[in-house]
């Protein structure tokens, strides 16, 4: 059977690469999910989303916050192009739990404060990315 060849990166970092058998990505125009031999396609993710990989290595899913980007698939091959990304097993969630505390709280003062608000789905993506209830 097919396999996808995924590469995740940040302008920080490569986030993970390696074969997958099927990837699920939020964005603008809703989730969408990528299996071998998927048509080529091109699409915008989400501020705050959050990214899965079905991995082919036996080591489960992959659960990845993203907040912005691209990602790009063709001929098996999925690039994902994010603005930030971080790995759920590296989420500190005590500190993704204060900064959506802060943020909310942003908001609750100021509601047209449009950077808390972004603030804040970043930090319950970070949240959701690590396994936590949001």
């Amino acid at each position: 059977m097919a396999k996808l060849r995924v590469g995740v990166v940040s302008p920080e970092r490569e986030i993970w690469s390696g074969e997958a058998d099927m990837v699920i990505a939020k964005t603008v125009e809703g989730e969408i999910g990528i299996m071998p031999n998927h048509a080529p396609v091109l699409g915008i993710l989400v501020e705050g989303g959050v990214l899965r990989v079905k991995r082919s290595d036996g080591e489960g899913e992959l659960v990845a916050a993203v907040h912005g980007g691209f990602f790009s698939v063709a001929d098996n091959e999925v690039s994902v192009l994010a603005e930030m990304a971080e790995l759920g097993s590296e989420v500190d969630v005590r500190s993704a739990r204060d900064a959506l505390e802060r943020a909310l709280a942003s908001v609750e003062a100021d509601s047209e404060n449009m950077q808390a608000a972004v603030e804040a789905k970043r930090a319950k993506a970070r949240l959701r990315a690590a396994g936590e209830d949001v």
